[in-house]
């Protein structure tokens, strides 16, 4: 069994690694774009054509492929899914989970302006988080720091302290690229809200997955 995880650069490899230390003997195969990354100042018909370019070749061997990237499964899964003939599991920012965490009613998502603006977060909100406050601080950057290893951490811990601030206790990583620097961003939270972020969502989808596959889980 080979479980094909693909990013546009670093930041899904995280992910890789939980896969591969949930499920041991299965092999892990980490794909990225790293000559078009970031994804999150794309647009939908970009990430869809340059993400093919390397999808394709890790479909053919591949049993199921993680799209490892909130940007892309936001704006491009179901194009992704007429074009590659194997499972796909995609990321989208943990709406519905923040909803049931926050007692404030004020959830942050730190994603890409490509993630805020996709239907499919609109929709997530619609669905989840009626009545509730979303947080949105610009975290534009974050994938580009974080790739060249640049970390402004002074940055990203005002950032998180303004929305800590106005009352935010869930803040959600809706970017993998930011699953780097979650011990920066729960120190700087400080105890004043959790951090979600969804490696073990997906470790559980893929053992779902993988039993209808006849594999064990």
């Amino acid at each position: 069994m080979r479980i094909g995880v693909f990013d546009s650069g670093a930041g899904g490899l995280s992910v890789a690694w939980a896969i591969q230390k949930a499920f041991p003997d299965v092999t892990v195969d980490y794909a990225s774009d790293t000559k078009n990354v970031p994804y999150g100042d794309k647009t939908p018909e970009e990430m869809v054509r340059v993400s093919l370019e390397v999808l394709r070749p890790l479909a053919e061997t591949s049993d199921v492929i993680v799209v490892a990237c909130n940007s892309l499964t936001t704006n491009g899964i179901d194009r992704l899914r007429q074009e590659l003939d194997v499972p796909l599991i995609g990321i989208e920012p943990m709406v519905k989970p923040a909803t049931v965490r926050t007692r404030t009613g004020i959830i942050t998502i730190c994603a890409t302006p490509a993630t805020l603006r996709s239907e499919r977060y609109q929709f997530l909100k619609r669905q989840y988080a009626k009545g509730m406050k979303i947080l949105e601080p610009d975290c534009s950057q974050w994938a580009r720091m974080i790739e060249s290893n640049q970390i402004e951490r002074k940055e990203i811990a005002s950032l998180i302290d303004d929305v800590c601030g106005q009352g935010s206790d869930v803040i959600v990583l809706g970017c993998t690229h930011y699953h780097w620097i979650e011990k920066l961003i729960l120190e700087s939270a400080n105890g004043r809200a959790v951090v979600l972020q969804p490696e073990a969502a997906i470790v559980k989808q893929l053992g779902v997955l993988l039993a209808g596959l006849g594999q064990p889980a």
